[in-house]
């Protein structure tokens, strides 16, 4: 029962802002150009990288949705800093974490995340322009079509008419996308992500890690180890954050967890050293365990200056704030969790395996 209510807790203080977010995704995905992307990102220079994170940053998809779109970058035009720059600010953060961030951890951490994510996705996209070997893609302008087709490793496709909807097919749109496909494709993870957070709150004890793990560098370091191999979205990675940081862990270790682990797993490790090759597969690695330190460091700073984080006060904090209409949406996202659970189920279990809807 205590793990139950630990569950409860994180879910209930999450639940809004990820309803929020949820629904903030669904506009942007009406409305987002995505050809803007791909006429963009061509250049192996400091803009086209810096458009990359500009881009990644909101966009709400998981490590595992950014494969087939980078990938999708890429094969279309977009050089490997421009592609590596979008892989790494993409998945550590997007519209419903950042809400939900705001929820759980508070304004700085609402914010600091995000920036983060934008700066280390330029540091490495930077890096492999500047260290990789010359991008062989492109060198031509994207506006130049006939060069373009040339170019054995692009295959831009010039005269992509633009979607035309009404008002009605648009609100349609939205809604299947942010409460049904998307949420589909985080649902399980975020879930697990829940209870895990419920669980660590139970069985950890109170300020396990200011006992054993007094060491700053090493518990980061932890983190990484921890982080790199665990498959966890920006979303699903918030609650098992904040139960860390209840049992004593540092907010810039915390940080470090929220970087690494929605930024890294065995699929996009594997999917950077088989399409941008060894030396762009090192940096990508190498950027984000090193940033993520020292963006870490930089946070504890943050708050010695704002005053020390306290997560438990926050929680109460947000417990007295709870409304009727946040117990509403909480118990709306419930229902539409279930039911996306339940076709995860029905297709596990009584359909051919799939990939997700972002594959």
């Amino acid at each position: 029962m205590l793990i139950i209510k630990e569950i409860q807790v994180v879910y209930f203080q999450m639940a809004p802002y990820l309803l929020f977010g949820l629904s903030v995704a669904g506009v942007l995905h009406v409305f987002f150009d995505r050809n803007f992307i791909l006429r963009h990102l061509g250049k192996s220079d400091l803009a086209s990288v810096v458009k990359a994170a500009i881009l990644g940053v909101p966009i709400p998809l998981c490590s595992c949705g950014v494969i087939p779109t980078a990938v999708s970058l890429r094969k279309n035009g977009a050089s490997k800093g421009a592609t590596v720059s979008f892989l790494i600010s993409t998945p550590q953060t997007g519209v419903d974490s950042v809400a939900a961030t705001y929820g759980m951890m508070g304004p700085v951490f609402a914010i600091f995340r995000p920036l983060a994510a934008f700066l280390m996705g330029v540091v490495g996209g930077v890096f492999v322009n500047g260290l990789a070997k010359k991008d062989v893609c492109c060198d031509h302008e994207k506006s130049d079509v006939e060069a373009a087709s040339n170019c054995k490793s692009c295959k831009v496709e010039a005269g992509i008419k633009k979607e035309t909807l009404s008002f009605t097919q648009k609100l349609r749109k939205f809604v299947y996308y942010a409460y049904f496909e998307f949420l589909d494709d985080i649902s399980v993870n975020l879930v697990v992500g829940v209870v895990l957070a419920g669980l660590i709150a139970f069985v950890v004890p109170v300020d396990f890690f200011e006992t054993y793990i007094k060491n700053e560098f090493l518990s980061m370091i932890i983190m990484i180890v921890a982080g790199i191999p665990l498959y966890i979205c920006a979303t699903a990675s918030i609650p098992v954050a904040v139960a860390l940081m209840m049992k004593g862990l540092s907010p810039g270790a915390a940080f470090v967890f929220l970087a690494v682990g929605p930024a890294t797993n065995a699929a996009t490790m594997t999917m950077i050293f088989k399409e941008l090759g060894r030396h762009v597969f090192i940096i990508y690695i190498s950027v984000i365990a090193v940033l993520s330190i020292v963006a870490g460091y930089a946070l504890n700073y943050v708050f010695s200056l704002v005053g020390k984080y306290d997560v438990i006060a926050m929680l109460h904090v947000h417990d007295s704030e709870s409304s009727i209409w946040m117990l509403g949406l909480s118990w709306i996202l419930l229902v539409l969790l279930i039911i996306s659970l339940g076709k995860q189920i029905k297709n596990r279990f009584f359909k051919k395996k799939g990939c997700c809807h972002a594959c």
